[in-house]
């Protein structure tokens, strides 16, 4: 056995793992071998330090962090690119693989529905952009005759809020004004109705 083969089985050798035949050629090469021999020592050495060392926990966002950091899908250096891949079809595989990422469709479907809840708020109702509605000028138009309608609509309804209010303070005093004075003579209540007759 050569000195390189019993550096390549050494780590087997430690482990224990080395089928008998090997195990015996390897450790006659260390008998007659100072230098392998003391490659051998470093390396028990190595392994018993290894053993006493105690396990460490790893972070629990580590796991989080290779996943998000890792080359999915990536093609390496070993891997050869098939001939039949033309470089249209590789840009966009590595187009869909980065967009189709959990964290790039939850985003994306997130802004949708943000979108689409604002959207439905405002009463805007969905149909297909033209050019013409992205035009700056159209859409500050719009913007402002929309909240110019929303300002009116706001003062109408204040504003007939305020007559509502009072006509029904008036209906109150004149209820109250019946109620008081029901125990009086029917003059009284004649006189009342003529009164409201003429308001």
């Amino acid at each position: 056995m050569t000195c390189a083969e019993v550096e390549i089985l050494l780590a087997d050798y430690v482990d224990g793992t080395l089928h008998v035949e090997e195990r015996t050629a390897l450790e006659l090469h260390l008998a007659g071998c100072a230098a392998c021999t003391q490659l051998a020592a470093d390396v028990q050495g190595a392994a018993i330090f290894i053993e006493r060392v105690s396990e460490v926990e790893p972070p629990p966002e580590l796991m989080t962090r290779i996943l998000h950091h890792a080359p999915i899908g990536r093609r390496t250096a070993e891997d050869p690119v098939e001939a039949s891949d033309s470089w249209i079809k590789r840009l966009i595989g590595r187009f869909t693989q980065t967009v189709l990422q959990p964290r790039y469709v939850m985003g994306m479907a997130m802004t949708i529905l943000s979108f689409s809840m604002l959207a439905r708020f405002a009463h805007i109702e969905p149909r297909q952009l033209r050019a013409s509605d992205l035009d700056p000028v159209k859409v500050w138009q719009g913007i402002d005759d929309r909240s110019h309608r929303i300002y009116d609509r706001s003062m109408k309804y204040y504003d007939n809020l305020k007559l509502v209010i009072e006509v029904q303070s008036r209906l109150r005093e004149w209820t109250d004004a019946d109620t008081a004075g029901a125990g009086g003579a029917p003059a009284n209540r004649q006189a009342g109705v003529n009164e409201r007759g003429n308001r």
